[in-house]
């Protein structure tokens, strides 16, 4: 006899597919470090977390591949954490009050080949990148205009993403695969 439960892996894509399939215009607001407010809903959310997913994957992200952030809790981030772990990768967050020796240890451990970070960030990422050699791309979680001036190659959220397809295969891992 079959158990009545969910016919298929509970994996995180699952989450955002339904809350966009469901409630697309739900709103979703987040507030960034600099005080600027931002509405969203969960299918604006989906599409550019797709836009993350197919970003990484011509990266060269691969399942299992690790992926940090090191920001706050804004609508870009979420589009982030989502995008990573719904394509198979491994993506947890650095938390920029701890130490920076620590910061870096959790980095290496991880073997962090992607870092998002907030803008307000920059300073601690410009310490972090030469004791962590895995990271490979810091991208800002911000538009061009709120681009930080940094002595190291970085990307604007918004420019990465752009030109990418809203649309991306997630999902069709087992479960039991690590996420964050």
């Amino acid at each position: 006899m079959l158990g009545l439960m969910q016919s298929g892996q509970l994996t995180v894509d699952t989450f955002l597919d339904h809350a966009a399939t469901w409630q697309p215009t739900r709103e979703i607001v987040s507030r960034d470090a600099a005080g600027h407010v931002t509405r969203s809903n969960y299918a604006s959310i989906r599409d550019m977390a797709k836009q993350v997913s197919a970003a990484l994957a011509r990266a060269g992200i691969r399942q299992g591949d690790r992926v940090a952030t090191m920001g706050w809790n804004t609508h870009r981030h979420i589009a982030a954490w989502y995008g990573a772990t719904n394509m198979g990768a491994v993506l947890h967050t650095l938390n920029p009050r701890l130490f920076l020796e620590q910061i870096a240890y959790i980095a290496n451990h991880a073997g962090d080949r992607i870092l998002f970070a907030d803008p307000n960030c920059a300073e601690t990422v410009a310490q972090l990148l030469p004791q962590v050699p895995s990271i490979e791309r810091v991208i800002f979680l911000c538009d061009a205009a709120s681009m930080p001036a940094t002595d190291y190659a970085a990307t604007a959220f918004d420019d990465w993403i752009a030109g990418e397809p809203a649309e991306y295969a997630w999902g069709g891992f087992d479960e039991n695969l690590a996420c964050g």
